[in-house]
């Protein structure tokens, strides 16, 4: 069958397809399309943007402590973190290629088949639009430290706070990330001091700690009776370490905005792929820093300060960290070790400015999460999958290194996040821990997704683009109507700001 026949018995999904395709006008028409919503930032927001930190950071890192201990937690975000950047390279290549907007549920549709677009783009519609109560209520919950009888109306607020943001243009939403990242980052690097203050006795009456935490309990939880495996200790904390891998998983949620916002952002192409590149440190400097907690791992000096904050300011068996519920009104604060430790250490006002950096980091995620599955669905909307209303190269120039290397950390990520997704609720499986409506929200989603992709499938009988068929060229606007003249950065601070942010 040649390909003119098959592109007409791919019946009205193909043409539909044809039609919905962002920026398949012709590059200026869809340049022009896009040109009132671009981002009034350049890299600086688009990489800070990139490094979405939310709740599941700040509010898990005690969790994850005291269900793995420090060393199996630093195991487990370090697996994931590798996993995300491999995910996130993927996306930046493609979107690098065509910075437009609907961006990997469109590339899907493009590239493979528009079933498995419709599918992902509505799963990860659902997975943010879901994201931002949660985020909302972690917000809540940190708010109830000071204030326990206002609570709905604090609610109230921050919901009408993150729409008037996404509402009001994309000036206002850019503004303020920007804002809240520089703030979050304040906070962390305020916390890594604070921490090796703690740790090195650098405070009036406090002996150091040194590393005895790291020795007793130890880097591993020691199974107790409540243990899936109390009786296999090496097992137990191989499952422990599966658990860890599943909150941390929610923790690198929100870093793929940086490929949503592309269509929207000025100079795209060269952007992108600095704020992609960027993400890697930021991975090891903001996450793997909170869980490391070994003294003589072989890495670089500012891992190493990682290390002192990550696990060593509090045992694994602390009971706040072994249960929220002493202190209901502050559960999640209370879970924060770093909260513990400044309160160990009676510092009387600091627990109360970490808890509302902890506000701004929770407000701001659930404000990325809702521009995303805002972006996501637009996407969706205008290819008639959503209503419409809503360096080494050989003698004929191959690049035969990077072809060979190219392909690896993809499968790396693909793997992987196959594993995760069948890993999120395997505790339920344990008979001491069987509940239906735990096996449910934790593999539900994958029957959605199934449910979407065979049905758009079926009901519009699609068919997987063969590779002599995927368009690489059509719509994608060229780099010269994207990318403007990069201006090099003037004098000491510039230069630093360039290379921070």
């Amino acid at each position: 069958m040649d390909n003119s026949r098959n592109r007409q018995e791919r019946g009205p999904s193909y043409e539909l397809q044809q039609r919905g395709r962002s920026n398949d006008l012709a590059p200026s028409e869809a340049q022009q399309a896009n040109s009132n919503n671009h981002l009034p930032l350049d890299v600086t927001s688009t990489d800070l943007i990139a490094g979405t930190l939310g709740t599941g950071l700040f509010l898990g890192s005690g969790e994850a402590i005291s269900t793995a201990g420090p060393l199996g937690a630093l195991i487990a975000f370090a697996l994931v973190g590798s996993v995300a950047y491999a995910s996130l390279c993927s996306l930046g290549e493609m979107t690098s290629l065509a910075p437009i907007s609907g961006t990997f549920p469109h590339f899907a549709s493009r590239w493979v088949d528009p079933a498995l677009g419709f599918a992902i783009g509505w799963n990860y519609f659902l997975t943010n639009a879901l994201a931002v109560p949660a985020e909302v209520s972690g917000a809540r919950v940190l708010i109830a430290l000071w204030d326990t009888d206002h609570t709905w109306l604090y609610t109230l607020i921050i919901c009408f706070m993150m729409c008037a943001t996404n509402i009001f243009g994309i000036v206002y939403f850019a503004e303020t990330e920007f804002i809240f990242s520089i703030i979050k980052l304040t906070m962390i690097t305020g916390l890594i001091i604070v921490g090796l203050l703690i740790d090195l006795g650098g405070l009036p009456n406090q002996a150091p700690i040194g590393f005895n935490f790291w020795k007793n309990p130890g880097p591993f939880v020691v199974p107790g009776p409540s243990a899936l495996e109390p009786q296999h200790p090496s097992l137990d904390h191989f499952l422990g370490i599966l658990s860890v891998i599943v909150q941390a998983a929610f923790a690198y949620q929100g870093m793929e905005i940086v490929a949503v916002a592309a269509s929207e952002t000025v100079n795209p192409r060269r952007n992108i792929t600095k704020a992609v590149r960027r993400v890697f440190y930021r991975i090891l400097i903001f996450y793997v820093e909170f869980h490391v907690p070994y003294d003589d791992w072989p890495l670089t000096a500012w891992q190493i300060l990682g290390i002192f904050v990550a696990g060593l300011i509090v045992p694994s068996t602390d009971n706040y960290l072994l249960s929220a519920s002493l202190q209901p009104t502050s559960a999640a604060a209370a879970q924060s070790p770093f909260v513990i430790a400044i309160n160990n250490a009676n510092i009387k006002v600091l627990p109360a400015i970490v808890n509302a950096g902890m506000i701004t980091s929770a407000f701001s995620a659930g404000n990325s999460f809702l521009f995303c599955s805002s972006r996501i669905l637009y996407g969706l909307a205008i290819r008639g999958q959503a209503p419409h209303i809503l360096t080494y190269c050989t003698k004929k120039g191959l690049p035969i290194v990077a072809v060979l290397c190219s392909p690896w950390l993809s499968i790396w990520g693909l793997i992987w996040c196959a594993f995760f997704i069948l890993i999120n609720g395997f505790r339920v499986f344990w008979s001491s821990n069987w509940n239906v409506a735990n096996f449910i929200t934790s593999y539900i989603d994958i029957l959605i997704f199934f449910t979407l992709f065979f049905f758009w499938k079926i009901t519009r009988h699609t068919e997987v683009w063969k590779p002599d068929e995927m368009d690489f060229t059509k719509g994608i606007p060229s780099y010269e109507e994207t990318e403007s003249p990069e201006i090099p950065p003037e004098g000491f601070w510039q230069r630093i700001a360039a290379a921070l942010f």
